[in-house]
């Protein structure tokens, strides 16, 4: 919940605080940036507070780091009037969607280990299906929709949104068959990683994180850089082929080989996917929506990141389980399962040439000024309106 409340709020306090140039590029790159040096930094002091202190440890200093950056926050923060005290909050429709894809996902992932021939299984994924059916009946009519239909009337929005989706379900797919080499060939030696062969590595996490940690950075600056230079539809092309090509490199690598051959260009490549194409589609989607749709659009884009990952998991591993049982052969059916991983990332490819436009955005402010207003000038530089 705490993700899922930062994210969007964040996204939207930077399209709202930073019109459209290279300003808000530059923030929206360092926000992208911050996925893989928390995630690297994390692993790391997870690994540190195990080593040395008791398993509580690290939560308790991971508690007191949000505290304190919260309060820091909390003093830093412009404070934004509400420009809508007495607006209304769409219970009912957060409650339908938040319960339909809690559901469709629950079913994918639960089937390689219960099975397709459960009915609760087949009951639960009907039932989800229903239940976002009618969430989106709901949102037509609702006075006050958590996710107006008419946004994804904005230009190119349904298939950013589509290829999106798809590019993390792609990277959800290959992301733990890289972190966990050894369960691709379903032999805890097969991947022979000597974590002292990386300078500054913290034990054998050491080799396969380490890439995520500088080339995350790099793609995340690089992706703002491209923005003014390039198309946007070809900045976010560019991190779905290089997870598209990250899995066939994992999907045909023969076993007992050592790292660097395959695993270490493929952990490279694939740390370009989600930077790439996260602060890509914020781009895109921050300038297609109207000011008043930021926060949905980016509520939308962090779903779909999280939402990719745990979903595409499932699909992959009902691939894995049915080939495996089929032909009894694990192997095969990890491999089956990263070419789904590469077919979805280069479905999401065509999508986006053929349907995701958006020029070179060199702009500098709002197209309209006016809706650019005192209050909001207020907000953006922290100094309070005297009425």
């Amino acid at each position: 919940m705490g993700g899922a409340l930062i994210l969007p709020n964040a996204v939207a306090m930077i399209g709202i605080t930073f019109p459209p140039g290279r300003s808000r590029n530059f923030c929206l790159g360092i926000f992208g940036a911050a996925a893989p040096v928390g995630g690297y930094l994390g692993a790391v002091l997870a690994g540190i507070f195990t080593k040395f202190t008791p398993w509580w440890g690290l939560f308790l200093f991971l508690g007191l780091l949000a505290f304190v950056t919260s309060t820091v926050l909390w003093k830093l923060l412009p404070h934004e009037k509400p420009v809508d005290v007495h607006g209304r909050v769409d219970w009912i429709g957060a409650a339908l969607g938040t319960t339909g894809l809690v559901l469709f996902n629950f079913t994918w992932n639960q089937a390689p280990a219960a099975g397709w021939g459960n009915p609760y299984q087949i009951g639960i994924l009907v039932g989800s299906v229903v239940t976002l059916a009618v969430f989106a009946a709901w949102e037509l009519y609702s006075p006050a929709p958590i996710m107006p239909l008419s946004i994804w009337k904005a230009p190119s929005f349904l298939p950013l949104m589509l290829s999106v989706l798809m590019s993390f379900m792609s990277f959800g797919v290959s992301k733990p068959t890289i972190r966990s080499t050894s369960s691709l060939c379903h032999l805890a030696d097969v991947r022979r990683t000597d974590s002292a062969m990386v300078p500054g590595c913290l034990g054998p996490v050491g080799p396969q994180l380490t890439p995520f940690l500088f080339f995350g950075v790099f793609a995340a600056w690089w992706a703002s850089w491209l923005i003014p230079r390039l198309p946007a539809q070809y900045t976010l092309a560019i991190g779905l082929l290089s997870v598209a090509i990250s899995n066939v490199l994992i999907a045909t690598m023969p076993a007992k080989q050592t790292y660097w051959a395959q695993v270490f260009p493929a952990t490279i490549l694939m740390s370009f996917c989600p930077d790439l194409v996260f602060t890509a589609a914020q781009i895109i989607a921050s300038n297609a929506v109207s000011r008043a749709d930021q926060g949905v659009a980016a509520s939308l884009i962090g779903v779909l990141l999280l939402y990719g990952n745990s979903i595409g998991l499932g699909f992959a591993g009902t691939i894995e389980m049915q080939v495996s049982k089929v032909n009894e052969d694990s192997l095969l059916g990890y491999r089956s399962a990263l070419w789904f991983g590469c077919g979805i990332a280069l479905l999401a490819l065509v999508l986006d040439l053929l349907f995701v436009r958006m020029e070179k955005d060199d702009r500098e402010g709002w197209d309209d000024e006016e809706d650019y207003d005192d209050e909001d000038r207020a907000v953006a530089s922290g100094v309070e309106l005297q009425v």
